[in-house]
């Protein structure tokens, strides 16, 4: 049985700011994550972030991870076990780990759960020919390993993701048939969406794929618009070639340890789908059990690595360690949340935290 003060799930940008800000107000620090690496969905983006300079604006998501990792390797308080899955959290305070095909307990006294979000697919007839990617997917071929998913693709959503992987598609020589985003008006910020546009690329709002085309791979789709009922407009169909369908519909929270734990859980559109209840502090209705990231709803990078700072420094804080400058460090974090989530753009991010506060 390993005993440890934090345990943290996770170790994309909300894991890995949580475990830096735990360690440096005075806490171990055990950061769990599955795969070989940390980083999580920063290690796929090269494209730059905006915002302000303490929100890591003009640094590439790549830069960012690099730089996480870095100092949490650099710091004796935190120990990193990677390729370590999370199996169960149990009654008896225990969290069971599997490395290397041993079964390992640890027995947090605060468990941070920053486990993010999975990709969402959608019900199109076959949907499951070798082919149709998830964007996070076609990113990780193309950003991190340098392979190419296919010669031409037809991007299923226009939100961020779908634009920015389009970009980044063009950028490796890949052509990109066309956007098409179910919605009236597409969800990218225009500073991306203008990049595709510029580049040739068509955006069709209010269009839906029908059909993938295809024996053993894709081949090609059915495209069609849709009217205010979100239903297929007879007659508007038309057929795109391409060889990869790649969607970008969302992403949905990873909450399984957050169900076995019994933390109170609510069903949230706007975070999402199914997230925690929590406090101001990110505790959730089980006591010593924090949420940050995407696990507590669907929002920018930016706003994980806030969240995941305000998480660990929440939890250090519960433990005793506490002093002027962790309650200033708390109160930059919350204010720069409070900015990133301001104005017409983070209204729905708004209108979804006001449903989960216990």
């Amino acid at each position: 049985m390993k005993q440890a003060e934090i345990a943290i799930v996770g170790g994309g940008p909300a894991g890995l700011a949580a475990a830096n800000h735990a360690a440096r107000a005075g806490a171990h620090v055990i950061l769990i994550d599955r795969n070989d690496y940390l980083g999580g969905q920063l290690i796929k983006q090269t494209h730059r972030f905006f915002g302000s300079k303490q929100q890591r604006a003009s640094e590439r998501g790549i830069s960012i991870a690099r730089d996480l990792n870095d100092q949490v390797m650099e710091n004796p308080k935190i120990q990193v076990m990677t390729e370590a899955t999370a199996l169960g959290y149990y009654e008896d305070g225990v969290l069971l780990v599997e490395q290397y095909n041993k079964i390992i307990a640890i027995k947090p006294q605060k468990l941070i759960i920053a486990t993010g979000g999975a990709e969402k697919t959608l019900l199109f007839t076959n949907n499951d020919l070798p082919g149709v990617y998830g964007a996070g997917a076609v990113q990780t071929l193309v950003n991190v390993f340098g392979v190419k998913p296919g010669n031409k693709v037809l991007m299923v959503g226009a939100g961020n993701i779908g634009v920015i992987v389009s970009y980044q598609l063009l950028q490796a020589g890949i052509e990109v048939a066309a956007i098409i985003e179910g919605a009236p008006r597409i969800g990218a910020y225009w500073v991306h969406a203008a990049k595709v546009v510029r580049a040739g690329i068509p955006i069709l709002t209010s269009h839906t794929i029908l059909k993938a085309h295809g024996e053993k791979e894709v081949s090609g789709a059915t495209i069609a618009q849709i009217n205010e009922n979100w239903q297929p407009i007879p007659g508007t169909e038309k057929e795109i070639d391409a060889d990869v369908i790649c969607l970008s519909v969302g992403l949905t929270p990873i909450t399984e340890l957050l169900w076995q734990a019994n933390c109170r859980m609510v069903y949230v559109p706007e975070l999402g789908g199914n997230v925690p209840m929590r406090n101001e502090q990110l505790e959730t209705s089980v006591p010593g059990i924090y949420v940050a990231g995407d696990a507590a709803g669907i929002e920018e990078a930016s706003a994980a690595m806030m969240e995941g700072s305000l998480a660990g420094l929440n939890a250090a804080e519960s433990l005793g360690y506490t002093n002027e400058a962790l309650r200033q460090d708390k109160n930059n974090f919350n204010n720069q949340l409070a900015g990133l989530r301001s104005g017409p753009v983070g209204e729905k991010i708004r209108n979804g935290l006001a449903q989960v506060s216990l």
